[in-house]
């Protein structure tokens, strides 16, 4: 059994190798997320905060407020 783990671990010692040795040769192109991942971030945060900006500002909306204070009960009827 211990030689047919070292046998493996061997091969895929060369076999990580190899990759390495492949990629370090290979020319590093940027991909699309290189290129416009930042500008996309930025895009979204901005559209994100031009819509809550104007829900929050614009649509008359009461967020959450309390009622305490503003809410008188009515009298009992029996």
């Amino acid at each position: 059994m211990f030689p047919v783990a070292r046998a493996a671990l061997s091969l895929a010692a060369r076999r990580v190798q190899h990759t390495a040795v492949r990629q370090a040769h290979h020319k590093y192109e940027p991909n699309f997320h290189d290129k416009y991942g930042n500008l996309v971030l930025l895009g979204g945060a901005a559209v994100f905060a031009t819509v809550w900006g104007y829900v929050f500002t614009q649509t008359g909306i009461e967020w959450g407020l309390s009622p305490v204070g503003r809410i008188t009960p009515k009298e009992w009827r029996e």
